[in-house]
């Protein structure tokens, strides 16, 4: 199968990667200098289970995306309606589309610009741009997408390319529950340019951690979504399985890069004001990123 990934940045390369080597015919299109890197040398990937130079195509160009009967939509959230006005022209008829990105509604954001179906996915995978064209993976891999009419075609797909996949009649929620964990982690991680092991040993970050809990439940809770499980254990549990790995927020401020800040408490915040439920602690979050943005 031909797949092209638009935004091939570390989520978008490392299951590009992982379906370039179960043989499927991979386009990344992304920045130039990873680009470059690619095209000279293939996309190296570190992961936890291999280490590998894997061969790929590689473009700058959306018009890449001709001819792939998969695009995997991993573009950062501020870029959604740019990158979908920029790939429409090129895209086949019967192309299968699926959302990789942070935030709660970018399969609607990219649906309202193409006018056909675009499969939400929640992913749950650590990973970061060690240098151009080098992807490192630090912990975990699955996805969880909304049924459509190819989520079984998905299903098989990436299970051979040894990437778990779970369909969920619920994706609203699990994708509320990805939101609520990166509110909790992304923005402090960011602030400290702390990995989350280390934050949460923080004297006091476990109380902001819950009251960020509480007021995105909240919020949840208003806009008529159900989160399920226990959200305080999931979000613990990160700080387990991911004790290394710095928030996407955190290295987008490293390298003085625009964050998804205002999708993610930021999201909170506007859809509480909308509904008119309190969101203090996400404000405050949401404040301080966006004032080390501006520096």
């Amino acid at each position: 199968m031909k797949v092209a990934v638009m935004g091939a940045g570390a989520v978008g390369c490392y299951y590009g990667g992982m379906l370039a080597r179960a043989g499927h015919a991979v386009v990344l299109i992304g920045r130039p200098q990873h680009v470059a890197a690619v095209c000279r040398d293939g996309l190296f990937m570190h992961t936890q289970s291999f280490q590998a130079q894997v061969p790929m195509q590689a473009s700058t160009d959306a018009g890449a995306v001709r001819g792939a009967q998969l695009v995997l939509c991993c573009v950062k959230s501020p870029d959604t309606e740019t990158a979908a006005m920029a790939m429409a022209p090129h895209l086949d008829p019967d192309a299968r589309l699926l959302c990789l990105q942070n935030g709660v509604d970018n399969a609607e954001r990219w649906q309202a610009v193409l006018r056909r179906e675009v499969a939400p996915a929640v992913v749950y995978v650590a990973t970061e741009m060690a240098g151009p064209g080098f992807v490192k993976h630090h912990g975990r891999g699955e996805l969880v997408i909304g049924p459509s009419s190819c989520s079984d075609e998905l299903l098989a797909l990436f299970a051979a390319a040894a990437i778990p996949v779970t369909i969920s009649d619920n994706v609203a929620g699990a994708l509320w529950a990805k939101l609520i964990v990166n509110c909790v982690y992304n923005a402090v991680s960011a602030i400290t340019q702390l990995p989350y092991g280390h934050l949460v040993q923080g004297d006091g970050v476990p109380g902001v951690m819950r009251d960020v809990i509480a007021e995105c439940l909240a919020v949840a809770h208003a806009a008529g979504v159900v989160v399920a499980g226990d959200m305080w254990q999931a979000v613990q549990e990160i700080a387990h399985t991911m004790p290394g790995q710095l928030s996407s927020t955190a290295q987008d401020l490293a390298r003085h890069k625009p964050s998804e800040i205002d999708h993610l408490n930021g999201y909170v915040l506007r859809k509480g004001e909308a509904l008119a439920v309190p969101t203090p602690v996400n404000r405050v979050l949401y404040a301080l990123v966006k004032l080390l943005e501006s520096r």
